[in-house]
């Protein structure tokens, strides 16, 4: 199927000529067909030389420009309409702005009512207007000839570049309304993709279901693009879905409300304007960022892509500002001085640099190729990260040298300090660096302790090799300047253990106490061990419990133990 909007000024005929061409009249509305004028947006279809092709009739008149554009904004061909009786006129000139501001190619030129005024003029102005513009030198030919007009047709569409047909679903709604029966319906110009009925799409964040699809006025299992459709939902309500809503293929879309843009026939840019784009119409305020490029801020979301085209729209003073096409939907904050400067620069060329990282599904979500360095889910930057790994091994050992007894840096300060998005990202950056991770901690290895710690525990160590059971007292630690983390320092370097809080003995001292509770008549009670260990109660029961949890001893309902292996 192919798709055409009409486009030209208020009773041009544009309305007639579709009838024409299809026997369907377009105005739908009772008081179009009151008064004879075109309102909102119209459709109908026909068959030429085996070519499906359904119009998208939009009104002429100047206050009805925003369903004109709503018409026009997903179509990517147009039959333009000028009445040689008038010529060219104000919506005519506003129409073909628009046409141009959209970057639309392909056009149809016909001259209605020739039969009525002499078409010389209105043809020569007509391609006057046209020679400026994305759809230069378009065929013409006079609406009295309809043959000509449909074999012009014809010719028009089979210039039409061939639709994506597996591309993520994205229909802009230009109509929703409820049928009896079966509930909510919409309808829209499918640009790319293709729906089929059971197919799960995407509204507001909701998930909907596609119940029925009409295309052409028959019901199909599946519509691809390019077509007219209609689609039956289950999971939302009419109210709830209006003209320029999107439904869309699931989790491809990025919803933005900002964006940067490239501007084509730009005129004066006023800061607050009308950003169209498919069916929607969306207040934006304007940045300009050079003369070629601005900074959009949207009043609402919308799912953009980099390539989108749209326009900007004084509705105040009935003109088109400017085109544009959509280079980055997530730009960067202009903080520091210079940087918008910066920014126009790099906007000017037409080309944005892709973001330092992003999941692969964003980056496809924004329209941006997945090239790059691929990070599990990731796509980064391969001098991006690389900066990053050397900033990560310079931020550790710092952290290291400043906190001398710290078991490590936590991994969460580690991520903020060199910006990475994610935590799970930190254990990647650091394969092949030779830093440890662990316990949400990273350390360098080998980190020994220092020189103040150590000799401390050398002091503990000669006590142990004396008294291999007599903790330290906690004064004596005290004298020593070995508290909680000094401790877990000497721990975690292997030359303490840790029997409970605040009493450490050799790192072998679970080993030999095993050994000289093997001396002892089985079971034993904790008093037996503790006079066997020349210990003191403080320290026998958590060293009694460390070789319970290791399954060294085991502990009877009458609080006696037995030795289960000689050695650990």
């Amino acid at each position: 199927m192919f798709v055409v909007a009409t486009a030209g000024h208020v009773d041009h005929g544009k309305s007639t000529l579709v009838h024409r061409l299809t026997g369907m009249w377009p105005d739908r509305l009772a008081e179009e067909q009151r008064r004879g004028l075109t309102i909102d947006l119209g459709f109908a279809w026909t068959e030429l030389a085996g070519r499906q092709l359904a119009f998208v009739d939009v009104p002429g008149h100047e206050r009805f420009v925003a369903n004109m554009l709503a018409g026009v904004g997903p179509v990517p061909a147009v039959l333009f309409v000028v009445a040689a009786t008038e010529g060219w006129m104000p919506q005519s000139e506003e129409h073909l702005a628009a046409l141009d501001a959209l970057g639309v190619r392909q056009a149809l030129l016909v001259i209605s009512k020739a039969d009525l005024a002499d078409p010389a003029r209105a043809i020569a102005q007509a391609r006057e207007r046209f020679a400026a513009t994305s759809m230069a030198d378009p065929p013409v030919v006079l609406g009295t000839d309809l043959d000509q007009v449909r074999a012009e047709l014809v010719a028009l569409v089979d210039r039409l570049p061939q639709p994506e047909r597996d591309a993520d679903v994205r229909l802009w709604v230009d109509r929703s309304f409820t049928v009896r029966g079966a509930g909510t319906v919409v309808t829209g110009t499918l640009a790319a993709g293709t729906i089929a009925v059971g197919d799960e799409l995407e509204h507001a964040g909701r998930r909907v279901t596609v119940r029925g699809l009409q295309s052409l006025g028959e019901d199909r299992t599946e519509v691809g693009a390019v077509a007219r459709v209609a689609v039956n939902l289950r999971g939302v309500e009419r109210q709830r879905i209006v003209r320029g809503d999107t439904v869309r293929t699931p989790g491809a879309w990025l919803d933005t409300t900002e964006a940067d843009v490239a501007l084509r026939a730009a005129g004066e840019l006023h800061r607050e304007l009308v950003l169209h784009l498919g069916s929607a119409a969306v207040p934006v305020h304007v940045r300009p960022l050079g003369t070629v490029a601005a900074r959009l801020r949207l009043a609402r979301p919308l799912p953009l892509r980099v390539g989108d085209v749209g326009l900007l729209r004084d509705p105040g003073e009935h003109r088109i500002a400017a085109g544009f096409e959509v280079l980055d939907v997530r730009p960067p904050r202009l903080r520091r001085r210079g940087a918008a400067q910066a920014r126009a620069e790099e906007l000017a060329t037409g080309r944005v640099r892709p973001p330092d990282y992003a999941r692969a599904a964003e980056l496809k979500a924004m329209g941006l190729p997945g090239t790059g360095q691929r990070v599990g889910e990731w796509v980064v930057d391969p001098d991006w990260w690389a900066a990053r790994r050397e900033s990560a091994v310079s931020a550790v050992r710092r952290w290291a040298a400043e906190h001398d007894v710290a078991a490590g840096m936590p991994l969460e300060s580690l991520r903020q300090e060199v910006g990475l998005p994610a935590a799970e990202l930190v254990p990647k950056l650091l394969a092949g660096t030779a830093l440890k991770v662990a316990e949400g901690l990273v350390r360098p290895p080998g980190t020994g302790l220092p020189a103040r710690v150590d000799k401390a525990v050398r002091t503990v160590e000669e006590w142990l090799a004396a008294e291999p059971f007599r903790a330290p007292e906690a004064d004596e630690l005290s004298d020593l300047k070995l508290g909680p983390r000094e401790l877990a320092a000497a721990v975690r370097a292997g030359r303490l253990t840790r029997i409970a809080d605040g009493v450490v003995l050799g790192p072998d001292a679970v080993e030999r106490a095993a050994e000289v509770l093997a001396t002892l008549p089985q079971p034993f009670t904790v008093s037996e061990a503790r006079r066997a260990l020349g210990t003191t109660r403080r320290i026998a029961v958590p060293l009694l419990e460390q070789l319970d949890a290791r399954r060294i001893t085991r502990r009877g309902d009458d609080g006696t133990r037995t030795l289960v292996v000689a050695k650990p």
